[in-house]
């Protein structure tokens, strides 16, 4: 688990440290950027490799070599001086990183006995979703205690400890070599989720599909995808993806809703941190604050449902959960700009206990039935498929949320003449500066709507989703069941 949240954290502990690197290292908007989509980019091509590289070089020994190449990379970012230096200490980062998350849930799986690992995923799954909801809130504390290249150093201890466990408590699980890599379906997968990952993050600052950049990548993303495509049909047990994983029906139903939940559910926590920073003036720090109990209740819930599963109906969980998470958007629905604190840590807390209850569930149910030497590939899709999901659920929010604030903002000034009955008593419609606040004022409204029609879409997009709860099967194993062999030295 310190594996993965020291992965978790560092996806989002940098954001709120941007504006601090780019004085510090001498950079343009656009280019510290690439601080981000640099990690991102690198983690979505390597994560694909986690099977082949596990069967080659063995679980743990991989999982070793990955924490520490991720914190000498992160120590790495903390040192670097120059804008070059940072992105391709975080190129190694995200190399390094993209093994973390589906070779920890790997292990647990494999060296915990079928009816504790429901336990288990609850417990690794603290990692997994703590992780970025605590980022935001431990960077913005050490940037402005400290400086910006701590949030990075920060990694130092925490790798330390991780790889101390790994080499002291974990099993040395033989590696089990399989025909060579596929590089001709691993190009085209990389090229594929690399060029898909750019046009996602840079789609919004470029205006989308009115940019040739994003144009381009769209291209490219769609041709390299149907080359994969073909290729796997076509490659046999050459293939670089395991085709045996689309026979497990509970795997690729399980994989198909993680998607949908990290497109609807992950989306939602990427709203409210602009939204109160920028319309109602809040600290970073503040902000972190505010948003980080939702962390409590997804801990709580998953610890809970660790314990349920196997004594309740998978499905109804699910149900559950997703139906908790819809009570949370309702609640959003209502904001206004006048906010009290409990007003967003409440929401916050109830639709962290959905996620809890969703998530548990629905990993136990998708590796349920999955051979364990197919666990390292699976649990690498897994990952990559949530991973896409949720920066698709981001892009579309965010692109939303900007879209609207315009059409919203021209809806109001329609009604803005001078023959209001109270407008010219407040403003001085002849003043520049008068003018200025009252488009400032209208401004913020917009973007307020904005924010509510996008909790909205979440909102329907939520219980759009339940239906979908027909096609999983739920997987009932009697206490005490045989646990998977594990080939060990």
């Amino acid at each position: 688990m310190l594996a993965t949240l020291m992965q978790t954290l560092d996806s989002t502990i940098a954001n709120v440290a941007l504006p601090h690197m780019q004085g510090s290292l001498s950079a343009s908007q656009d280019e510290i950027s690439w601080v981000l989509t640099s990690y991102i980019v690198a983690a979505a091509i390597a994560t694909p490799l986690t099977g082949w590289l596990s069967a080659r070089l063995g679980l743990t020994r991989l999982l070793a070599i990955a924490v520490s190449g991720f914190t000498v990379a992160s120590l790495l970012c903390g040192i670097s001086e120059s804008l070059a230096q940072i992105v391709g200490a975080r190129l190694l980062q995200g190399l390094f990183g993209a093994a973390l998350v589906p070779l920890s849930q790997s292990l647990l799986l494999d060296i915990n006995p079928r009816e504790k690992q429901a336990q288990a995923m609850a417990i690794w799954g603290v990692g997994v979703m703590v992780g970025p909801i605590l980022g935001p809130t431990l960077g913005g504390w050490l940037t402005e205690s400290y400086n910006w290249r701590w949030v990075f150093l920060i990694n130092l201890p925490i790798g330390a400890f991780a790889l101390f466990g790994v080499l002291t408590y974990l099993p040395k699980i033989k590696p089990a070599p399989r025909h060579g890599l596929d590089f001709f379906g691993f190009a085209t997968l990389s090229l594929a989720i690399g060029a898909l990952q750019a046009m996602l993050d840079r789609g919004q600052q470029l205006d989308w599909f009115s940019s040739t950049e994003i144009c381009i990548e769209a291209t490219v993303a769609a041709v390299s995808f149907v080359f994969f495509a073909l290729h796997t049909a076509t490659a046999g047990k050459r293939s670089f993806f395991r085709y045996e994983l689309l026979k497990d029906a509970n795997f690729v139903t399980g994989t198909c809703f993680i998607f949908v939940i990290g497109a609807v559910m992950y989306a939602t926590r990427a709203l409210l941190p602009p939204m109160l920073e920028a319309l109602m003036g809040y600290p970073v720090a503040t902000t972190g604050l505010v948003t980080a109990p939702s962390g409590v209740g997804t801990m709580v819930a998953m610890l809970l449902a660790g314990r349920l599963v196997g004594r309740i109906e998978v499905r109804v969980m699910l149900l559950a959960g997703f139906l908790v998470s819809a009570v949370a958007l309702y609640q959003m629905m209502g904001y206004t700009l006048v906010l009290s604190e409990s007003d967003i840590v409440w929401p916050g807390v109830i639709q962290g206990v959905g996620l809890g209850f969703v998530f548990v569930p629905l990993s136990a149910v998708t590796f349920a039935t999955l051979s364990p030497e197919l666990r390292a590939d699976g649990t690498a899709i897994f990952s990559l498929v949530r991973n896409i999901g949720s920066s698709i659920g981001i892009s579309v929010v965010q692109a939303q949320v900007t879209r609207n604030t315009q059409v919203v903002h021209a809806s109001l000034v329609e009604h803005l003449t001078p023959a209001h009955p109270t407008l010219g008593q407040q403003f001085d419609l002849g003043s520049p500066s008068a003018l200025e606040s009252l488009n400032q004022l209208v401004t913020q409204q917009a973007a307020m709507i904005a924010y509510i029609d996008a909790f909205k879409l979440m909102f329907v997009a939520t219980l759009c989703v339940v239906p979908l709860l027909a096609f999983i099967r739920s997987s009932r194993r009697a206490p005490g069941a045989e646990s998977p062999h594990v080939a060990m030295e």
